[in-house]
């Protein structure tokens, strides 16, 4: 089964660790559903922008979580 999971950087594209520890999701639709409930807390602890990935592949990004730039 796939594991859709999350990259969470700074504008520079360097990792960072995320301000609210994310699961593994089984779907995209989870894994998105939880970025659209904890973006702001990820941007406050200094996250800039994610990429979704399903297992090792990107699937998206880099996407801002800057709100001015949606």
């Amino acid at each position: 089964m796939a594991a859709w999971t999350w990259r969470f950087e700074k504008a520079d594209g360097t990792e960072v660790q995320p301000a609210v520890q994310p699961e593994e999701f089984t779907t995209q639709g989870d894994a998105e559903s939880w970025i659209g409930e904890a973006w702001k807390d990820l941007l406050e602890g200094g996250a800039d922008q994610v990429r979704l990935f399903e297992d090792s592949t990107e699937i998206y990004g880099p996407m801002s979580l800057h709100a001015n730039e949606a």
